[in-house]
């Protein structure tokens, strides 16, 4: 036994070496490096820090420097005893759009997957960090806002979403799975919205969010430079003064008549099966009974997904409801790597290909079909990792993950 476990730490090390290696020697060319200052700017207030996503032109899409940048900066803030609380948003017209995933594309092309790696070992780090923050954070959660772009900020004391924000987890779409945490907030949302949000793709408004509570406020955007204001010249490290401040701002959050949150009674019929092929079944016993339109709109979005990620996908959720914040990231990383390795299947980058780069959207899903998904398949993106390959590695010991 001691050898092995001084094999195994030895394994470690030399992937590190590697892998540091590799990113240094690599930066210059790599899609997900560049200019950390510039790519998250920093506003000072009287007891508070604001992070700024600056990526405009890719909707303030994340890549690894981002990601180290965003965690440097919390780091610091929260050691230092004159900051009371931080903030988060973007610049331009969204939030954040999630992951470079174009940039992680062009890397699997190159057969580059150590740099893949390092950016979900970098964005899962923080967003634990993020999930066990000692200091309140406002999330400020203008236009578009998805995938990554919700795991930097739900996992956060408050989420500000306003009448321009558009949430969505389309992972399924692009042959991935709900990641960056996503298992644990989804699958925690009323009855099985969370099932439906991470099978369909299927977007939400602000108002929606508020609704399900994905934001725990709601304000018109135009408000949003009193807000700002407001919270720049709080002296408190108070949620509760926060959450006043914030609550002083707010407006009425009502979805309307044909938002899914008025559906919540079928869409808990259809979603709480046990299996893809029982929702699908469910959803077209609806249709056949009452020509129910948005039962036929979530069938089409589910036949463009992948098949495998359906599936994968709804195991994600069903046990992430079971699980903390950390053994979710864990799991997704897991996940996340057997997504870029194309062993199992090349969907993720056919997806990427056909919705992102080539813009045909006709992607050739392998498996093209439900019925041709193996549990083998299933299974494998759950395995645990190899001795070769570490586990994604949290500060669980120095900070306790929530439930």
């Amino acid at each position: 036994m001691h050898n092995f476990k001084s094999s195994l730490l030895l394994r470690r090390c030399v992937h590190r070496c590697i892998f540091q290696f590799r990113s240094v020697s690599s930066l210059s060319n790599n899609p997900l490096i560049d200019d950390a200052d510039n790519l998250v700017l920093v506003e000072g207030k009287a007891y508070s820090r604001t992070a700024i996503l600056n990526r405009p032109s890719v909707l303030n899409a994340l890549n690894t420097t981002v990601g180290a940048r965003l965690h440097k900066l919390y780091k610091s803030w929260e050691d230092n005893p004159d900051i009371g609380f931080v903030a988060l948003k973007g610049k331009g017209r969204a939030f954040c759009a999630g992951g470079d995933i174009v940039s992680l594309y062009k890397l699997i092309n190159e057969g580059n997957l150590e740099e893949c790696k390092e950016f979900f070992w970098t964005l899962y780090n923080h967003i634990y960090f993020l999930g066990t923050y000692l200091k309140p954070h406002v999330a400020i959660l203008n236009g578009i806002t998805m995938g990554g772009g919700a795991g930097i900020s739900v996992p956060g004391t408050f989420r500000v979403a306003t009448d321009k924000t558009v949430f969505a987890t389309p992972e399924t779409l692009i042959g991935f799975h709900p990641d960056a945490g996503a298992s644990f907030y989804l699958s925690h949302l009323p009855g099985y919205l969370g099932e439906y949000l991470a099978l369909t793709g299927d977007k939400l408004s602000g108002a929606e969010m508020m609704s399900c509570g994905l934001s725990t406020h709601y304000s018109l955007i135009a408000k949003l430079p009193l807000i700002e204001e407001q919270l720049g010249n709080l002296v408190t490290d108070d949620p509760s003064v926060i959450e006043t401040c914030l609550e002083n701002h707010g407006d009425l959050a009502l979805p309307d008549k044909e938002s899914v949150i008025q559906r919540i009674e079928t869409l808990d019929k259809c979603f709480s099966q046990d299996t893809v092929e029982e929702i699908i079944d469910s959803l077209e016993n609806e249709v056949a009974k009452t020509n129910d339109a948005w039962c036929t709109s979530t069938l089409m979005k589910l036949k463009d997904a992948a098949p495998l990620s359906l599936k994968v996908s709804l195991r994600s959720i069903r046990e992430g409801r079971f699980q903390s914040l950390d053994q979710c990231l864990i799991r997704e990383y897991r996940m996340s790597l057997q997504g870029i390795s194309r062993q199992i299947t090349g969907d993720f980058h056919e997806g990427v290909r056909a919705k992102l780069v080539d813009k045909d959207f006709a992607p050739k899903w392998d498996p093209p079909t439900l019925g041709q998904v193996s549990q083998d398949m299933i299974d494998q993106y759950f395995a645990p990792l190899t001795a070769f390959e570490p586990e994604l590695e949290l500060p669980t010991k120095q900070r306790e993950a929530f439930a």
